[in-house]
């Protein structure tokens, strides 16, 4: 396959933006190659700051973010990012050292949707990023269906009201009604014992 990926070799695959927060620079030069090769608009981040202004500036489709971040750790980093309200829904990959698994805990304690252990198989992260977009759009698609919804079933709620409202009305006329044609007999009674 002479080194290249499904994804990389599929044009059919979609492009992807991603956000890459690792400290170390080799690593995040290193996967920012290796995921562009892949179909990725890669966005490169070193810490929590750098990586909050990048969310503020760009929307991003999923978050690749290395627990060893230091000042402030991957655990608060990754609070930061879902406190700020800038994701917009992209879901968020934690990478954590293999053996780990008290650090991958907190992680998805901390708001991250899946982690994987370092080192890992690009391949594989690059299936599990792409399962991960699509869940989180499958989501946000449920999300919006059932928020219109709401608004169709609140627009019947008025609607109903309102037919109810019509319905006492016109309940009411019939009931003056009845009472004045109740009047009108008896006076045509009363006036018919007179004229007898």
């Amino acid at each position: 396959m002479n080194g290249e990926t499904p994804a990389a070799l599929d044009t059919r695959v979609e492009r992807l933006h991603l956000l890459v927060v690792d400290a170390q620079a080799a690593a995040r030069e290193a996967m920012a190659r290796r995921f562009s090769h892949m179909r990725y608009d890669v966005i490169l981040a070193e810490n929590a700051a750098t990586a909050l202004e990048a969310l503020s500036a760009w929307r991003f489709d999923v978050l690749l973010v290395d627990m060893g971040l230091t000042d402030p750790d991957g655990v608060e980093t990754l609070r930061r990012m879902r406190v700020s309200g800038l994701l917009r829904g992209a879901p968020v990959l934690a990478i954590a050292p293999h053996g780990e698994d008290a650090l991958a805990l907190r992680a998805l304690e901390a708001g991250a949707d899946d982690h994987v252990a370092k080192p890992f198989d690009f391949d594989v992260v690059d299936l599990r990023l792409r399962h991960m977009v699509r869940r989180a759009r499958r989501l946000e698609q449920m999300v919006r269906h059932n928020e219109a919804l709401d608004a169709r079933i609140a627009r019947r709620a008025m609607e109903l009201g309102e037919t109810r409202a019509e319905l006492e009305e016109l309940r009411a006329d019939r009931g003056r009604l009845i009472s004045s044609i109740q009047a009108l007999n008896e006076e045509i009674a009363r006036l018919s014992g007179r004229l007898n």
